[in-house]
Formats: C-alpha cells, structure tokens, sequence
C-alpha cells in the first residue's frame, strides 16, 4: 500500500467516524505533508489535526485512527515472540513483568515514563496477549486477555503506597495511580487495535472498534464519560443552531410578491421593475407540546432532547413538557431562564418518581392519562412532539386515544431513539404507532440537531 492509498484510507475512516472532512482539506493536508516530510511521526500527527480536525472532542476519535493508520511500530517490535508455554507455566516472565511495570508506574516525576509504558504495553500484548489456534476469522491478539494476566489494577495499593511514601497525601496519590493505570490500560488496548489492524487491514478495525465522534454516538449505550462530554456540548450545540435557524427565518420573511406595488416602483425607472415588493410574510412561530417517557431504558435520550428543546424556546411561541412513564407529570417548570444544566438534569432525574406508578412503561395508560388530565395543552397551533422507543410491555396502546391527540394539533412527529431495523421487535409497537404519528429515528445529537433544524423552520423532517 502506497502513502496515497494510506492517505485515502485514513480520510476515509475519519469520515465514517464522523468527522467532516472535505476533499479541499484531504487536500491542504497532502500540502503539509510535503513541507514537512515524514520523518517525525508525531509532527505527521499535528500536521494532520491541523488541516482535518475542527472540534476538540473530535481528537480522541482522530488520534485513535491515526494510531491504525500510522502505527508506531510494526509486528512484535522490540517484545519479541509470544510467551513459550514452559515460561507461562513457572511464571517466572509474568513476575519479572509485573517488577517492571510496577516500577515505571511509581516513577514519581514522569521522567521517561511515556516510552516505558509503552514500551511495557507492547510488551504485554506480545507476552500474553497472543490467542493462537483460532479459527478462520478470528483475532489473534486480545487486549482483555493480556490484561488478564498482568492485572494492573492490583498494583494500585502498592503504588499508592510508594507515592505517599514519598510524602505525596492519600487522596492526590489515589487519584494519580487510578490515571496512570488508566493510561497503560489504554496503551495496550491501543497495541492489541495495531495488531489486529495489521491482520485484517485498518479498515476493519476502524469500523468495528474505534469510537464514532461524541455527536454520533447512540444515547442509549452512552457511558457516563459520555454523557458528561454530551451535556457539555448540548448549549454550544444550541447557541450555533439557533444562530442559523434566525438567519434562516430572516432569509424566508419575505411573502409573495405583491405585483400592484413593484408596479409603482418601477415608474420611477421608466417602467421598468428593477426592484420587486412583496407582501408582509405574518412571522409563525410553533407552539410545542413535548410528551417524553423516562423509563431507565431512553432517560438518557429524553433529558438530552429536552435540555436542547428548551435551550431552544426562543425560536417557539410556547413550549410545554410532560414526562411518563405509567403516569404523566408536567416538567415545564424546571427549565427557567439561566437555570443551571446540572440542577435541571437532577430535577428531571427526580421527577421520574412522579410520572410513574408501578414502574414499569406503559405508553396506553400515559396517553390515556395526558388525554383526560391535560388535553387544553393541544391546540390547532401546537406541535406535539413524543419521545420514546415505543417499548409498552405488551400493555394496551391506546391508539385511539393517540389518534385524537394528533387530529387536534397542527403537527405531530415520534422520535424514536432505537435503530429502525429494532422498530417492531419484541414489546415495541413502533410500526402500529408510526401508522398515526410519523416516527424518526433520533439515535444521536447529530440526528437530533437536524430534527430540531427542521421543525423550527417548519420544514418536514426526515422519517
């Protein structure tokens, strides 16, 4: 494989990860390359982020492909041939192994301790993280496996020791160990990914291993660095969006034209219309109704979603928000102006005792209940919005029931949190609530921007 076809691929999988990357930017990037050269791999690394790299939450998904792209090292480098049996068996290597880490991971100023631990992570890939014997298709190499045997978090107590040894107090030393363990952690998953990448091509782990950028990751599998990183992004999110969605409304304020006043106009042109009037456009902005469940299974996607929505109630005339889960509670009140992300984030967390009372998801029962206790919130100049996976423990669906509540509104759309194929599998009634309210998969916030996009322009979203 040539450095082109490299370059290509490497583009390829940044963009697939979702990072936009434009051919004018592949570009630039070739540019740099020929100015500075290849012989510093890190420069290569800088030079690349440089020209593909927008976002810094985008770096951990770009480092990560860069690795598979532009390895380190190739093969076994300087660790040598997998462990012999004989060796395992004694546990004489594993020991003098485990001397060694502990060792770098105590050294107290970091001199020199980047290269040692990587060094010590190929090292352990190489040693026991070999899967030999497989069958066609399956890797050789095992992150999981090599940490199995080396098990460095159990030097944690010994190095939180040898740090406070050193006069360094309990709680700083904890944290320190936990990071540097983290850190080697990763240095060998790191060089298992490498492995691998050079069997099946960097292609195939790229898509199966690396991790899409933090606005195309699913709400439902997110980890808790995840959602962090998610509530961090959801008010820069807002202020962008709601920056193009005014320009956007301006840009579509003009009405039709209104032919007897460009007329006039143009006789002082001789007749000739050189500028055209229109008529006054009557500004509309929509009334939004949201009905979201919050259940364990899509909290995560109904807090985030309702976060941006309210983030964005600017751009309506009104909004009003519901959760359930068996039962229907108003949440309106927790988003005030100015309000604190994490104090509405804990509300909304609580409030999920209100809106159930058995506990388990019942979609006919909430629709029954918001329909008999809060049907003035429906309007012919509302939109209603509902949040969920249309998951209903094969309860009754009150589809009727929905059928009034949309006949009564302007609009009504479903977002649904779950891939499509999912939709109809199991307990989920999605096809038979997706015959009465358009149903779009909203699995991330870059689906989630664009729905939102959408409605605020009145536009009809993407099912």
């Amino acid at each position: 494989m040539t450095l082109l076809d490299t370059h290509i691929g490497f583009v390829e999988a940044l963009r697939s990860a979702g990072l936009s990357v434009s051919l004018a930017e592949g570009l630039d990037a070739i540019e740099a390359m020929r100015h500075i050269g290849w012989g510093d791999r890190e420069v290569v690394r800088t030079a690349y982020a440089a020209t593909l790299v927008k976002k810094q939450t985008q770096r951990v998904t770009f480092d990560a492909i860069f690795d598979l792209y532009y390895p380190r090292l190739v093969g076994a480098g300087a660790a040598g041939e997998p462990e012999p049996d004989g060796v395992r068996d004694n546990g004489a290597a594993l020991t003098g192994f485990i001397e060694a880490l502990a060792e770098a991971l105590a050294d107290a100023d970091g001199q020199g301790q980047g290269q040692q631990l990587q060094d010590l992570a190929v090292e352990a890939v190489g040693r026991f993280g070999a899967m030999p014997g497989r069958g066609p298709g399956l890797s050789s190499w095992s992150a999981y496996t090599a940490l199995q045997r080396v098990s460095p978090e159990q030097l944690i107590g010994r190095l939180v020791a040898g740090l406070m040894a050193r006069g360094m107090a309990e709680e700083d030393a904890e944290r320190i160990a936990g990071r540097r363990i983290g850190t080697f952690t990763g240095l060998v998953e790191g060089d298992a990914r490498r492995r691998i990448a050079e069997e099946k091509g960097p292609e195939h782990v790229a898509n199966i291993v690396v991790r899409p950028t933090i606005d195309r990751r699913d709400f439902t599998a997110a980890r808790r660095s995840d959602l962090e990183e998610m509530r961090r992004e959801i008010y820069p999110l807002a202020r962008r969006l709601a920056t193009r969605l005014t320009k956007q409304q301006h840009a579509r304020r003009r009405g039709a034209l209104d032919f007897r006043r460009t007329v006039r106009a143009s006789l002082s042109t001789g007749g000739v219309p050189l500028e055209t009037r229109h008529r006054p456009k009557r500004p509309h902005r929509t009334e939004l109704v949201i009905l979201c469940d919050v259940s364990g299974s899509v909290a995560n996607f109904a807090q985030f979603t309702l976060l941006l929505v309210f983030a964005l109630r600017e751009q309506f005339h009104k909004v009003r928000a519901f959760t359930f889960v068996d039962d229907v509670h108003e949440v309106t009140h927790h988003f005030t102006p100015g309000g604190d992300v994490v104090e509405v984030m804990e509300n909304l967390a609580a409030s999920t005792a209100h809106a159930a009372l058995w506990g388990r998801t019942n979609y006919g029962r909430a629709f029954t209940r918001f329909a008999e206790e809060h049907a003035d919130a429906l309007g012919p100049k509302t939109s209603l919005l509902v949040l969920g996976d249309a998951r209903s423990n094969y309860s009754d669906l009150a589809l009727p029931v929905l059928r009034e509540l949309t006949d009564a509104v302007r609009h009504a759309w479903w977002l649904n949190p779950e891939h499509a194929r999912h939709w109809g599998t199991g307990d989920s009634a999605a096809p038979a609530y997706g015959e009465i309210v358009p149903m779009v998969e909203c699995r991330n916030l870059t689906q989630l921007e664009e729905f939102v996009s959408a409605i605020s322009l009145g536009v009809q979203p993407a099912r």
